[in-house]
Order: C-alpha cells, then structure tokens, then sequence
C-alpha cells in the first residue's frame, strides 16, 4: 500500500484515492483543495467535490474553509509554519513563502474565504 502523499500529488490529470473509514481522506481533500487554489490559477467555483451524505457534505464545508483560514494564518506568521505537526501543509505553505513570501497567496486566500460560499461542495 501507498502512503498518499498530498504536498506531491500531481494535481493535473486523473488520480484515484481509495481508503478506509477513518484514513484522513477528508484532511487529504483539504489539503489538495488548498494546493488547486495556491498552485493552479482555479477558484473555488471551478472545484467540484463530492461526498455521499448531507452531513459529510457539511463537514467538509467546514474543514475546507478551516484550512484555508489556518493556511492564511500561517502565511501571515511564517513563524509557526516551523511548529507545524502537518508536514504536508507545511510543504505546501513553505512553496508559496519561498515564491514571494507568501504575499499573492494571502491575497487569493482571502478571496477564496469570502467566496467559500460558491463552493461546488456536494
């Protein structure tokens, strides 16, 4: 088995992500979420996600735009970014501050968290 890598995955093209209950799989989504924002010219009107409950659906509202509140956090406070247990999300923020210190990254982030609402979250 493979350990899923979500700062690595190639974001083009068609991936496949199977797991069992209890995985991380929503984190994961988080996680390539935030990167087709940060790494590719997309918004968050042109991101389809997919779940099979209402209450799924809800949950992962939630902890998407949690994580992109959390990212825009640390990339005001690089700081922190040294603390972070998530190494994933620490590539990932580590890539955008290393680009231009993190400056176009806040500015999308902050219009992607004001449009979280046009989400295609289902």
């Amino acid at each position: 088995m493979n350990r899923l890598d979500t700062a690595a995955l190639p974001l083009a093209g068609l991936q496949l992500i199977e797991a069992s209950a209890g995985t991380g799989k929503t984190h994961a989504i988080t996680t390539l979420y935030l990167r087709l924002l940060l790494e590719t010219p997309r918004e968050v009107r042109d991101i389809l996600v997919v779940t099979f409950t209402r209450a799924a659906t809800d949950e992962l509202r939630a902890r998407i735009r949690r994580r992109l509140v959390e990212a825009r956090m640390l990339l005001s406070d690089p700081a922190q970014l040294a603390t972070l247990a998530d190494g994933a999300l620490q590539q990932v923020l580590q890539r955008q501050l290393d680009a231009d210190g993190g400056a176009a990254a806040r500015v999308k982030l902050a219009r992607m968290i004001a449009g979280i609402d046009e989400a295609a979250i289902h």
